[in-house]
């Protein structure tokens, strides 16, 4: 199963025929977080589906579910004052645009509101993923019954690279929503620790695959980087310690430091108003990456840029359980943490060890959704 390279502007809304049954003929259908403002969000629902439509063969669409409430909630997150200095708004209102054109350009499929899913029409094979489509703790979409199948109409559920973000092992999941997993006939995760809720509640040990991003790079087409390349922050409240390393490395380096999509005091320059293609641009061309988000660490080994990383509480179990799946716990910075591990992990991308067990697990992944979907 190989990516593919497709521009925004080739790719349009998926309008097959219905057949008899109300279904679409021959499509995949695929279930996720895709409105959501978050590069990470846009770029694993894109992967998906064009990674997918290359491999099958197959018309592949987005169901382009909707809820006001959801939305209100999005605009809020990405104007919030407490990430921003005055005149950011602007900026920030430019991102939501970048990405509302964007998302207009993925295959969706005819829009529904995600409080009635069975408006969405009956399908065949409904792919449930990538994303924290399981966190019982998202701040807006937390148990949403439609990601756990709860009324799609589909002959066939299928969960690909399913999350439950920083909802913790050790909390368990209700026995309602154990009963709506069970429908699903193929089950993987991206993190140990969903396995580990997997496991644990239905008795069964699921599919451990990649990010869509991981397994699709192809499908990420960057483009030349339009900038000479700079040392970029991705995320927002880093504690103080790294901030202190991060500048006195990119001082000592003549670096200057980017933020990019959220305000951070400490950078040279805010780029707050890139859009998910300009998001892919900066990482590519970037001399070495800054992050506490998980598709922060993502992108930066699809480009093969240095990295270190320090999650936040909110983001811990995912990136924690990344770096120990691919055996590059070393990114994980903490305050001891001095000059020289800092001046390492930004000047030196992964090693070998890391790009052979992408490798393996691209393979394992390719193979577990071949399956999933040909059943």
């Amino acid at each position: 199963m190989q990516g593919i390279n497709i521009r925004p502007r080739e790719l349009r809304r998926v309008d097959q025929p219905l057949d008899a049954r109300g279904a679409w003929q021959g499509a995949i259908a695929i279930l996720t977080f895709h409105r959501c403002i978050n590069y990470g969000s846009y770029w694993q629902a894109r992967c998906l589906a064009e990674g997918m439509a290359a491999a099958t063969g197959a018309p592949v669409r987005i169901l382009d579910h909707a809820s006001r409430g959801v939305e209100i909630k999005e605009w809020r997150c990405a104007l919030r004052p407490e990430l921003t200095s005055p005149g950011d708004r602007k900026a920030h209102a430019g991102r939501i645009r970048a990405f509302a054109r964007a998302r207009g350009a993925l295959p969706l499929g005819r829009r529904f509101e995600l409080s009635r899913p069975e408006t969405a029409g009956r399908h065949g094979t409904v792919v449930v993923g990538s994303d924290e489509v399981w966190n019982f703790r998202h701040p807006w979409y937390a148990a949403s019954t439609p990601f756990f199948g709860e009324g799609v109409a589909a002959d066939r559920l299928v969960a690909y690279a399913a999350s439950f973000g920083n909802h913790d092992a050790a909390d368990g999941i209700h026995p309602e929503y154990c009963a709506r997993l069970r429908r699903f006939a193929a089950i993987s995760v991206r993190d140990r620790n969903s396995a580990r809720l997997i496991r644990e509640a239905l008795g069964i040990k699921p599919e451990m695959v990649l990010d869509p991003c991981l397994l699709f790079p192809d499908c990420i087409d960057a483009g030349e980087p339009d900038e000479e390349p700079g040392l970029i922050l991705y995320g927002h409240d880093f504690p103080g310690w790294i901030v202190e390393q991060v500048r006195g490395f990119a001082k000592a380096r003549g670096l200057r430091i980017v933020s990019l999509g959220y305000h951070n005091w400490w950078a040279d320059e805010q780029r707050l108003a890139a859009g998910p293609e300009a998001f892919g641009r900066m990482m590519a061309g970037a001399a070495a990456v800054v992050t506490n988000f998980f598709h922060g660490c993502v992108f930066s080994l699809v480009f093969g840029r240095p990295f270190a990383t320090a999650p936040s509480d909110y983001r811990f179990n995912k990136i924690r359980d990344l770096a120990d799946l691919l055996g590059a716990e070393h990114r994980i910075v903490g305050p001891r943490d001095g000059a020289a591990v800092y001046a390492r992990l930004l000047s030196e991308p992964v090693p070998h060890g890391v790009e052979a067990r992408i490798a393996s697990l691209r393979r394992a992944s390719s193979d577990y959704l071949r399956a999933a979907l040909a059943a």
